[in-house]
């Protein structure tokens, strides 16, 4: 039988590790806070995760959960997941216990381990991690032989935080994240990536089995905090890390940043949210190192970057499409727009070797983000809209689903947002469209002032307008304390937006 270019190249994560811990068995592989483990005993307890795993009757494609936050045991049981050719379902530890319950009904996992102070009454067995779960896991010593992976088998996995009904189940496979894994440019051998994002995100996931294939450092914080954050990236050097957004604000904002010692971070990413102007100015003035924005998606596909470093005349947008994809717009009609129609808008869609699976047992919902080229091609469709300059640069308007419909205009709030991130006085805005009784409904700006500023809302409104299109006026401006922000740190339109639709009130 002849093998395909995947199957002839692809090798199992497991042997990835175990290589590693042969030719540097001492070296530290994974730190969170102040426990360590070094590649030799990481390999020896992923290994016997997997055994007393497939002693207990997991099979190759069971779905096994894990919920908590980060930890040696966590770090350990995904990756033993992984070694006994089973599916790891990282969940939401933000989840309200009916949304768990639901979530492992839906994975149909056969077991759960979770942090011992966790007790939903889960109709499955539960492993409390600490001293009953290394008792489950052994110390090694059995030589039951483990399952070899196939490039087809399902990796993980990961719920998207859908904004309305039950999130969908992201499957990604094993050959994809060995190609995901084995880029080049982003995490050398002697990376020491500092991560402080939840275990269940892919923000947290795709930089921990970059680093780890290549033999680096991963070092996890039990929880973010910015003091905390600049502690350990001078303490361990940090050389990689990958936030959101706003945590890049926070630790700006940290009385301690300007005094301390990031000089060894060779590559710091933001991902998971759009990153306002003003910050990406700050990023640049302020943080060592080269700063990489990404856009993309969970379920892969599109996928771009800005090396802002590189292209400071282009921090208004995403940047290009990434190495070995491509990301392309479509009309309304779902027709592909000509990649020379600069300064059209439409909705991006793209494809990569970096794509899922499919959402798990939703076969609708995965048919609904897949759209395909004239030679049958599968591409993904974000639900954003956007735009390419001539140079190819990408830049985001909205989401389709919250484009302002005003009077039968097409009114985009990162068009109106930008205007807002140009005022000395406003730190944060979010634009979203209210009922009108005139024109269906219009745009109301939602503001965060500068700490120590007098903002006045009406003043505000007239200095946007003053400088938009007739039919991009805001109606109104609304001061606020702070914006509704997601565990990942992104902004909720669907909360802003709620309390206006609900009562159908104009400002």
């Amino acid at each position: 039988m002849t093998l395909t270019e995947e199957e002839a190249g692809f090798v199992p994560l497991q042997d990835i590790i175990a290589a590693h811990a042969q030719a540097h068995p001492d070296a530290i592989a994974i730190r969170v806070e102040d426990a360590v483990l070094d590649w030799r005993s990481f390999h020896a307890r992923i290994s016997a995760v997997a055994r007393a795993l497939v002693r207990a009757g997991i099979a190759p494609g069971d779905r096994v959960a894990l919920l908590g936050a980060p930890s040696l045991d966590y770090v350990e049981c995904f990756f033993g997941i992984v070694a006994a050719r089973a599916c790891a379902v990282p969940l939401p530890v933000s989840a309200s216990a009916e949304t768990l319950q639901a979530l492992l009904a839906d994975s149909g996992a056969k077991l759960l381990f979770a942090d011992p102070d966790i007790d939903a009454g889960f109709a499955l067995q539960v492993i409390p991690f600490g001293p009953g779960y290394a008792r489950w896991r052994g110390e090694g010593g059995d030589e039951t032989a483990l399952p070899r992976a196939e490039p087809g088998d399902p990796f993980n996995i990961i719920y998207s935080s859908g904004t309305t009904g039950l999130p969908k189940g992201i499957v990604h496979l094993h050959g994809m994240r060995q190609r995901q894994a084995a880029r080049k440019g982003f995490f050398p051998p002697q990376a020491r990536t500092l991560l402080s994002t939840p275990m269940y995100s892919n923000t947290t996931i795709v930089p921990m089995l970059g680093t780890l294939a290549a033999g680096g450092t991963c070092i996890f914080m039990r929880k973010f905090d910015a003091g905390r954050f600049l502690a350990l990236a001078q303490a361990q050097r940090a050389t990689h890390t990958m936030l959101v957004p706003v945590q890049y604000q926070r630790i700006l904002a940290h009385p301690a940043f300007d005094g301390s010692d990031l000089s060894a971070l060779e590559l710091s990413q933001s991902t998971g949210a759009p990153m306002d102007l003003a910050l990406k100015h700050a990023i640049l003035q302020r943080w060592p190192g080269r700063f990489l924005e990404v856009y993309g998606l969970t379920e892969g596909g599109v996928s771009c970057f800005l090396d802002a470093r590189q292209h400071p005349d282009k921090l208004a947008t995403v940047g290009q499409p990434g190495h070995g994809g491509e990301v392309f717009l479509i009309d309304e009609a779902g027709r592909r727009l000509p990649a020379d129609a600069a300064g059209a808008t439409g909705e991006v869609v793209g494809r990569s070797p970096f794509m899922m699976a499919g959402y798990h047992g939703r076969p609708e919902a995965t048919e609904q983000i897949r759209w395909r080229d004239e030679e049958g091609r599968i591409c993904h469709r974000s639900g954003d809209i956007g735009r390419f300059d001539a140079a190819g640069f990408l830049t985001l308007l909205d989401r389709i689903k919250d484009v302002i419909i005003s009077g039968g205009h097409n009114i985009y709030a990162a068009d109106l947002e930008a205007v807002l991130a140009r005022h000395a006085d406003v730190q944060e805005a979010a634009v979203i469209g209210v009922p009108s009784s005139q024109w269906g409904e219009t745009p109301l700006a939602l503001v965060v002032p500068r700490q120590g500023a007098s903002l006045d809302a009406a003043t505000l409104r007239d200095w946007v307008n003053a400088q938009v299109g007739k039919t991009q006026r805001l109606a109104g401006v609304e001061l606020r304390a702070e914006l509704p922000r997601s565990a990942l740190g992104k902004l909720s339109k669907k909360e802003l937006r709620s309390p206006y639709w609900q009562h159908k009130e104009t400002p």
